[in-house]
């Protein structure tokens, strides 16, 4: 399969891709401009932007549809729905929430370190865990955090290089998880007051081409891995087997989500992150493809807040 270009290069370094109802569409992030992106509901149809960027002429999809939202903070992580109406943002240091009106409120920052937060997701108790990145990649600077809806945050786990994908299974037993340098896809069981527990490996993607970023389940458990450097995006089955590639035109694929009304396409952002001008020219767009067979992403959506 070979994923549709929806968008221009709109973004430097696109990511964590989320379909919620509550915001009408897409949303995801321009990660270290500090800014959430956002592609109405009658904006997401696939293919109609062509490869050279240009729109189908009476076209959904176009960069017209896409509102830009900035954000008090210098970076923006991760963005997920509330059950207030409105976000929880994870953001440099720390965390923020998004009222129903819009406005944003930043939380205490939460280290002083030159570590920035990087991707998360919400947890079948309603709270939101996010994982962070020391800016230079310094293995083991980094961890992830939890954040309960009272506004209380705990460490829940050390010791971590790039944490990336992290996504719950339908029943919320277990979550799967990727560190990058790893090279794995891990899997950890959940536990509402331990929080993750138990980690072994699922997957082991090192002689893959790329590397694990981001990640998403569809409605059957199976996990669909975005593989940065690698241009694709990976289906892996209940044993961790490659069992789909999805082709995209731009080397640095960041994460994937399913979405659309019936959570049949699946959303793919990409980074131009570190590129020269010119190279890479479908770098930091956003990709989508209809992956067929019956493939869907769960219309159940978690939370912030429960």
């Amino acid at each position: 399969m070979h994923a549709d270009r929806i968008t221009d290069s709109i973004c430097y370094h696109a990511e964590g891709p989320h379909w919620s109802d509550t915001w009408g569409g897409l949303r995801w992030v321009d990660m270290l401009a500090g800014d959430i992106m956002q592609l109405s509901a009658e904006g997401t149809s696939v293919g109609s932007v062509g490869s050279d960027g240009a729109s189908s002429e009476g076209s959904a999809g176009t960069d017209h549809a896409v509102a830009r939202i900035a954000t008090p903070s210098p970076v923006v992580a991760c963005v997920r729905p509330a059950s207030s109406g409105g976000a929880v943002l994870a953001i440099e240091k720390g965390f923020a929430l998004e009222d129903a009106d819009g406005s944003i409120e930043q939380l205490p920052p939460l280290w002083e370190e030159n570590v920035r937060m990087n991707e998360g997701a919400i947890a079948p108790d309603g709270s939101f865990l996010c994982g962070s990145m020391h800016y230079d990649q310094a293995e083991g600077a980094a961890a992830m955090w939890r954040l309960m809806p009272d506004g209380t945050t705990t460490r829940i786990l050390a010791g971590i290089t790039v944490s990336n994908g992290l996504a719950f299974t339908a029943d919320g037993a277990r979550a799967y998880y990727v560190d990058t340098p790893t090279g794995r896809v891990d899997l950890f069981d959940w536990d509402d007051r331990a929080g993750l527990v138990q980690r072994r490996t699922f997957a082991d993607l090192n002689e893959q081409d790329g590397h694990p970023d981001g990640l998403c389940l569809d409605a059957e458990g199976n996990v669909w891995v975005a593989m940065n450097g690698g241009s694709q995006v990976l289906g892996l089955d209940s044993d961790g087997s490659v069992t789909e590639r999805i082709t995209v035109g731009a080397r640095q694929v960041t994460a994937c989500t399913f979405g659309g009304a019936d959570r049949s396409t699946l959303f793919i952002t990409t980074s131009r992150e570190n590129l020269e001008a010119g190279e890479d020219p479908q770098a930091g767009s956003l990709f989508a493809v209809q992956v067929g067979g019956g493939v869907r992403g769960s219309a159940e959506e978690r939370l912030f807040g429960g």
